[in-house]
């Protein structure tokens, strides 16, 4: 055992005896197949004129496309700040030991994670229907001043509101996994110092839950992006109804939905990209702490 801590202690640095590679002649046959297939594919498509190439490269890059990607980034952004913010919110109300309030935002949770988007989005682009006026005042008391519903929920806004509601649903749900896969005696130990609940939370919560909620954060994010194309059926010129413009004006359907494609494949891709860093940064302090650990049972063992 003595030889496993010195090991530990010398770190991955060490120099360690070679150990043969295991040969896998069917994978590697596999893999070959797999690259030959690819490229035979990407040959095959290249050269069918039928995928309009010429047109994609002339509306990859056009003003009306690249407004729409614009606006899709905005969406996605302003989209994932109000679903985070108010995620994080739900959270801590689901966690509350209050049933009132716990059971509000179960209740929440469980009404948009249930409602489709599409119907969600229909139903704010649609609001007046119910409310012609919105008042600022006291519900069913007073009004200071009687909004106009049409001209305060633009098809924009119904898309911010719908997918923000949305996404604050199931972020609420990945900061709540995070928040529990702290340890519980951390916190009692924090509340004994003499710190506040939302201290707690901002200090020692909030800070190790990051490392599990920065993932399928990163996710949300990337199907936010792809999401925000629902908006088009409310006409918000996004990059999937700006390419539709131009098709239904064209009739080259399928090289401008190539085009949209493209770009929401870089998009992703750059997301990707970030997700990869952010998981890497966040991940050090728990390797960290792993081989300490690991180090620990090894001299406890000897």
């Amino acid at each position: 055992m003595t030889t496993v801590v010195e090991e530990l202690r010398r770190g991955p640095e060490s120099e360690l005896p070679p150990v043969a590679a295991r040969r896998h002649p069917w994978r590697t046959g596999f893999a070959v197949f797999l690259l030959v297939a690819a490229a035979w594919s990407a040959y095959l498509l290249s050269r069918n004129e039928r995928f309009g190439w010429d047109v994609i490269g002339t509306y990859l890059f056009s003003e009306p496309v690249l407004d729409g990607l614009i606006l899709t980034l905005w969406l996605t952004v302003v989209s994932m700040a109000i679903g985070i913010l108010l995620g994080i919110v739900l959270a801590v109300m689901r966690s509350s030991e209050n049933f009132v309030i716990s059971g509000l935002a179960a209740g929440y949770i469980w009404f948009f994670r249930g409602v489709p988007l599409l119907v969600l989005l229909v139903f704010w682009y649609n609001l007046a229907a119910l409310f012609p006026t919105i008042g600022v005042g006291v519900p069913g008391v007073f009004s200071v001043v009687d909004l106009n519903t049409n001209a305060l929920i633009t098809p924009v806004a119904a898309a911010i509101i719908g997918l923000g509601l949305n996404e604050a649903a199931f972020m609420s749900e990945i900061v709540r996994a995070g928040m529990r896969s702290v340890d519980r005696g951390q916190i009692e130990a924090a509340r004994a110092l003499g710190m506040s609940p939302d201290l707690v939370l901002r200090r020692i919560v909030l800070p190790q839950a990051m490392r599990l909620i920065i993932p399928p954060t990163a996710n949300e994010i990337v199907n936010m992006l792809k999401t925000t194309s629902l908006v088009s059926v409310l006409a918000v010129a996004d990059l999937m109804y700006s390419v539709q413009q131009i098709y239904a004006s064209n009739f080259q359907t399928i090289p401008l939905l190539i085009v949209a494609s493209v770009w929401y494949l870089v998009l992703t891709s750059v997301l990707s990209v970030g997700q990869y860093f952010l998981e890497k940064r966040y991940s050090k302090g728990v390797q960290v702490r792993k081989s300490r650990l690991a180090l620990r049972r090894a001299e406890g063992g000897s």
